[in-house]
C-alpha cells in the first residue's frame, strides 16, 4: 500500500470479487479512457516541453533509441545492456503508476479494470511503444495470488533489435518488462515480476510476457536483484531536492526544491560558497525565493550556530534605515530614550540578509560600503567604532549594473557586493519544479487548514503546469493555498478554485469563475465555429429564470440520460470527474 491508495489486492477483496479475466470484465470504454490519457498529453514547443500529467516527457525516434541499443550491447554487452535496460523500464513504469494513482484510483476506487488492465496497457501504446492485449487476468484476494499473460504487438524494442542484428535467440523487450513490473509493482504494492517468454525478435508472430508475484518465481531468480531501490538512486536524497531540517524559526527551506537545470545550477553554486565567508549577492525577480536560498546557505554554512538576521531595506523609510542597519545611541534624536543595537550587531557571528538593496539611498549606500569593507560600524550619535563579525548576502530584483550607469547606485559598493553573484531563475524557466512545488504547497496547506486534497483535476493540473507565474513560487503558492480554501471539504481543486477572479492562462478559453457562471478568457475567443458559447447559453438560462443550482443540476440530469445512466460516461460529457458528479448528484434535491 503507497500512501493512502488501495492496493489492488484491497481493492479487490473491498469489492468483493475473486478474479477477473478479459472475456467478462475488460470494459473498453471505463476510465480511465484512451481519450482521458490523451487529454493528459501537453506539447508545449514554445519552451522545448512535453508533458504527461505533471510528468516531462521526451519525443525521441525508435531508431535512435536502436542505435543507442546497439552502442551499449557493443560497449557493456548482452547481459549488461539488459540489466540497464531492464532498469530503465522500471522507472518509467514506477513514474506512470505514480500518476495513475495520483490522477484517477479516487474515480475508479473499486474498479481494478480501470486501474490496472485500461491505464497499464494504454499507456505503453499512448507513449509509442508497443500494442498491448490481455490474454489472462487472475486475481484471488483470499488468497492474494494473481497471474496475467499479455500479448505484444508491435514492439518497438523487438523491430529495432532485428534491424540491427537480425533474429535473437533470446527475448528482448527488456525495456517492456522493466516497465511492467515497475507499473504492476507500484499500483499492486508487492513485488511483480513480469518475463517475457515470447518474442518477435525470434521470430513469434507477437511478443508475450507472464506476470505473477515475485515471490512466486524461483527464489534464485536474478533478475529481482535488477531493481534495487538502492542501485537506482544515482544522488544523495539533499541534492534530489529534499531541503535540510528548518534552521530559522519562520522559514522553511523546504520551499527550496526543484530539479530543473535551472535551480540546480543555481543551487550547485550555492552550496559551493557555503562553506566561506564571501559575500553573495543573489539576483532575481521578486518571489524567485531569495530569502529562502540565504536560508540554506545560513544553514550549510558552519555560521549555522550564529544568528540569522534579515530586513527588507524597502520597507524601511530613508531616515531609519542607518539606525536599522547600524543601531542607535541613548539621546541620538527625539524618542531615543535607551540604545540599542541595529541588524549588524544582532548578526554577528552569524549570517545578514540585505534584501531589495537597490531601494537604499545613496548616503546609506555610503556608510554601508565601510561596514561592508572594513567590518566596523558606528552606531547614531555614537562614537566608538564597533567590531563586526557578519556573512552578508545581499539581494535584488533589478539589474544593479543598470543602477550604477543610471547613477542611482554606488559602483564601489557594487563591486564589494559583487563578489559572488548567484541568478535566481524565474518559476517559467524551471518548469520541471512546478509538480514537485505543487505537491509540496498541496501539503503544507492541507495540513494546515486540516484539508485532504484527494485530487486536483486535469483543466487544474494544465493550468498549473501552463501558467507563467509573474508572482513566481511565492504566486504559486498563495494560488494553492486559495484553493484549498476555496475547495472545500470534497477534496477536489478544480481550475475556478485556482483564478477564481485572476488572469487565466492563455490556452484556457473559458472559467468558471466563483458564483458558478462561466467567464471568458480575454486572451482568447470563442473557438471557431461555436455558436453556443457560454456566454450565450448563460443568457438563455436567464431567460428561463432558472438558478446556479438549477442549471447544474439539469446538465447532470441530461448527461446521465444520454449516458443511459453510466456515472464515468456522464462526467466525461460534462468535463468533470466521477467523484465531482457523484458530488453535484449528493447534493441534487431529486438525486
Amino acid at each position: 500500500m503507497t500512501g493512502d491508495h488501495l492496493t489492488l489486492t484491497e481493492v479487490m477483496r473491498q469489492a468483493g470479487r475473486s478474479q477477473i479475466t478479459p472475456e467478462h470484465d475488460w470494459d473498453s470504454g471505463a476510465s480511465p479512457t484512451l481519450r482521458e490519457m490523451f487529454d493528459n498529453l501537453k506539447f508545449s514547443p514554445e519552451d522545448g516541453r512535453i508533458l504527461f500529467g505533471d510528468h516531462r516527457m521526451m519525443l525521441i525516434h525508435a531508431a535512435s533509441y536502436g542505435a543507442l541499443r546497439q552502442e551499449l550491447i557493443a560497449a557493456l554487452g548482452l547481459e549488461k545492456t539488459r540489466e540497464l535496460l531492464m532498469r530503465m523500464g522500471h522507472v518509467a513504469g514506477t513514474k506512470d503508476a505514480e500518476m495513475v494513482r495520483n490522477r484517477w484510483s479516487h474515480e475508479a476506487a473499486g474498479d481494478v479494470a480501470s486501474i490496472f488492465f485500461n491505464a497499464g496497457s494504454r499507456l505503453h501504446g499512448l507513449e509509442g511503444l508497443v500494442k498491448v492485449l490481455p490474454n489472462q487476468f487472475t486475481l484471488n484476494a483470499d488468497r492474494e495470488s494473481y497471474q496475467g499473460t499479455f500479448s505484444w504487438h508491435g514492439s518497438v524494442e523487438a523491430a529495432e533489435h532485428v534491424a540491427a542484428f537480425g533474429l535473437s535467440t533470446i527475448p528482448v523487450c527488456w525495456m517492456l518488462v522493466g516497465y511492467a513490473n515497475g507499473y504492476a509493482s507500484s499500483i499492486n504494492g508487492t513485488e511483480m515480476l513480469y518475463k517475457e517468454i515470447e518474442c518477435t525478435a525470434m521470430g513469434a508472430p507477437y511478443c508475450r510476457c507472464v506476470g505473477r508475484p515475485a515471490k512466486d518465481w524461483a527464489e534464485d531468480d536474478s533478475q529481482v536483484r535488477f531493481y534495487s531501490v538502492a542501485e537506482l538512486v544515482p544522488r544523495d536524497a539533499r541534492k534530489a531536492g529534499v531541503a535540510a531540517p528548518d534552521p530559522v524559526s519562520g522559514h522553511d527551506p523546504q520551499m527550496v526544491i526543484g530539479v530543473s537545470p535551472a535551480f540546480r545550477a543555481a543551487r550547485d553554486k550555492l552550496e559551493k560558497v557555503a562553506g566561506i565567508d564571501a559575500t553573495v549577492l543573489l539576483e532575481g525577480e521578486s518571489g524567485v525565493g531569495k530569502e529562502m536560498f540565504t536560508v540554506m546557505l545560513h544553514a550549510s554554512s558552519p555560521r549555522v550556530n550564529g544568528p540569522f538576521i534579515a530586513i527588507n531595506c524597502a520597507a524601511i523609510p530613508d531616515t531609519l534605515i542607518e539606525s536599522e542597519l547600524f543601531g542607535v545611541e541613548r539621546g541620538a534624536f527625539t524618542g531615543a530614550t535607551v540604545s540599542r543595537p541595529g541588524r549588524f550587531e544582532r548578526a554577528s557571528g552569524g549570517t545578514l540578509f540585505l534584501d531589495e538593496i537597490s531601494s537604499m539611498s545613496l548616503i546609506a549606500q555610503g556608510k554601508l560600503l565601510r561596514a561592508v569593507q572594513e567590518g566596523v560600524i558606528e552606531r547614531v550619535g555614537g562614537v566608538q567604532p564597533i567590531k563586526v563579525d557578519v556573512r552578508l548576502v545581499a539581494a535584488t530584483n533589478v539589474d544593479l549594473r543598470k543602477e550604477v550607469d543610471a547613477g542611482r547606485f554606488r559602483q564601489d559598493l557594487f563591486f564589494r557586493l559583487n563578489v559572488f553573484p548567484i541568478t535566481l531563475p524565474p518559476l517559467r524557466e524551471r518548469r520541471d519544479d512546478i509538480p514537485l512545488l505543487m505537491q509540496y504547497f498541496l501539503e503544507r496547506y492541507g495540513a494546515k487548514y486540516g484539508r485532504k486534497v484527494e485530487m486536483l483535476t486535469t483543466p487544474a493540473v494544465n493550468a498549473l503546469l501552463r501558467y507563467d507565474y509573474p508572482g513566481n513560487v511565492r504566486e504559486l503558492q498563495n494560488i494553492i493555498e486559495r484553493a484549498i480554501i476555496s475547495a472545500g471539504e470534497n477534496g477536489v481543486v478544480d481550475i475556478q478554485h485556482l483564478f477564481p477572479h485572476g488572469k487565466i492562462p492563455p490556452d484556457l478559453p473559458y472559467l468558471v469563475d466563483s458564483s458558478g457562471a462561466f467567464r471568458q478568457n480575454p486572451e482568447q475567443g470563442p473557438p471557431e465555429g461555436d455558436t453556443a458559447a457560454p456566454a450565450g447559453l448563460a443568457a438563455q438560462a436567464l431567460d428561463k429564470g432558472l438558478s446556479i443550482r438549477q442549471w447544474d443540476e439539469q446538465l447532470c440530469c441530461e448527461a446521465l440520460v444520454r449516458a443511459k445512466g453510466n456515472v464515468a460516461k456522464a462526467a466525461r460529457m460534462l468535463g468533470l470527474s466521477r467523484a465531482q458528479l457523484n458530488y453535484r448528484l449528493r447534493r441534487s434535491p431529486t438525486g
